[in-house]
């Protein structure tokens, strides 16, 4: 984001402001194991003792530093450009990548790598978690994905003032300050080619209902890949191989108003499942939440009170769900509530549902609607064997001259960070056409 604004000649500090975090999650395990991830390794460390030997958290000390290797080593070859042009891997910074790409880890998996290198059960599944950063099973992801946490423990977490809706809106805002123009209400029907050029968008005013041509040479599409291909480019042969992907998972959100405190919670909260593989297999294999699941709780009151009345808190309850493939979302959405419920009771020792003054649900449907991602999946598809990197699609058209993708679902990857690169990747793609 800083990045960002600095290119368009702003000081992102009057633009868009936040915090680093000294806390950056507590975790809970159903045997009442909790501990705190805070910013200082020493503090770290000390909340770890309730769960580590000595050993074991240097050994997990040893994996964060392993993590900061990978990602400074990797992440210009995979995040930083497009990894579909053959002159990107003519560069040092790549030739580097490859000479050490035995230091990767790209056989085994991340809990295979966790387990050997940590060992600690309850440090494993710290560590194993980070796959849903990307909507992926750690118990097929490739170990590379273990470079993740670098990102969260080692850089930091922050808090963005105003809440996460402020990222886009400082991005709108920064946008139409240097000459860009939104058309908000006009849903797009297709992007229009002549020959194997790009020549017009089809646009639909919602509100006249009266559609018209966009003339243009260049288009760059966000929307989710699936649909670009099946909605937008109907005259044209989609990459079956590519949208046929194992998709990524969604999630099933309740918000709950609820009208105590919890000391005991901070802005970021996790309550891990008993059986983590148990869960993953649920969510991939049964394609259904487990009886069991992985419980995240936001509450950004902690970090900005006024988001919930006096002596209230705001909780954004989630849980990994797979993505729409025809299930009943209403009963699924009903069952999990109750195990929540039991969950936070369990964990807390206090009754949650009488706190509850408010609720309304999020689920894969109606993700699916809002954003057009396909099956309602959050990451567009899953990285769930060690060629993921190189499967999803890239960030532009070999077949239409002008058209180019970013977002989600396109390389190098689902999440803000990454949505953001590929966008930068495709204005060095447009810069250097």
């Amino acid at each position: 984001m800083d990045e960002l604004f600095t290119l368009c000649n702003k000081n992102p500090k009057d633009h868009f402001k936040y915090d680093q975090l000294d806390t950056i999650c507590h975790y809970f395990y159903e045997d009442g194991k909790r501990f705190i991830a805070y910013k200082s390794w020493d503090k770290f460390s000390e909340s770890l003792s309730s769960v580590a030997t000595e050993k074991e958290k240097n050994a997990l000390k040893r994996q964060l530093q392993k993590a900061a290797f990978r990602y400074n080593l990797t992440a210009p070859i995979f995040i930083e450009q497009s990894l579909h042009r053959f002159k990107n891997y003519l560069n040092r910074k790549t030739i580097k990548g490859l000479i050490n790409a035995g230091k990767l880890n790209l056989i085994e998996s991340m809990n295979q790598e966790n387990q050997k290198r940590v060992s600690n059960p309850y440090l494993v599944q710290y560590l194993n978690r980070f796959a849903t950063y990307n909507g992926s099973d750690p118990y097929r992801a490739p170990a590379l994905l273990n470079m993740i946490p670098h990102l969260e423990q080692n850089l930091g977490s922050y808090f963005p003032k105003g809440g996460m809706f402020n990222i886009p809106k400082s991005l709108h805002q920064l946008a139409v300050s240097v000459g860009v123009q939104f058309h908000f209400q006009h849903a797009v029907k297709e992007i229009v080619t002549s020959g194997k050029n790009v020549s017009a968008v089809r646009v639909l005013p919602l509100e006249t209902l009266e559609e018209f041509h966009h003339p243009c040479e260049l288009v760059v599409c966000n929307s989710d890949i699936y649909n670009t291909y099946n909605y937008l480019l109907p005259n044209h042969k989609a990459p079956q191989k590519t949208l046929s992907q194992e998709r990524s998972t969604s999630a099933l959100v309740f918000y709950w108003g609820i009208k105590s405190t919890f000391p005991d919670f901070h802005l970021h909260n996790i309550l891990f499942s008993a059986d983590y593989k148990a869960e993953f297999d649920h969510l991939f294999q049964s394609q259904e939440p487990f009886h069991d699941p992985t419980v995240y709780i936001n509450i950004s009151s902690k970090c900005e009170p006024n988001d919930a009345p006096e002596g209230c808190e705001n909780w954004f309850v989630m849980i990994n769900v797979p993505s729409h493939t025809g299930q009943n979302w209403d009963d699924i959405a009903a069952k999990a509530r109750v195990n929540i419920l039991e969950k936070l009771q369990r964990i807390l020792q206090r009754d949650i549902e009488s706190l509850i003054e408010f609720e309304e649900i999020l689920d894969p449907i109606k993700i699916e609607h809002r954003t057009s991602s396909h099956g309602g999946s959050l990451y567009g598809t899953a990285s769930n064997n060690r060629f993921a990197a190189f499967l999803r699609h890239k960030n532009f058209s070999s077949s239409i001259k002008g058209l180019y993708f970013c977002g989600g679902s396109v390389h190098p990857g689902g999440g803000i960070p990454l949505c953001l690169n590929s966008a930068k990747i495709v204005s060095q793609l447009i810069a250097n056409q």
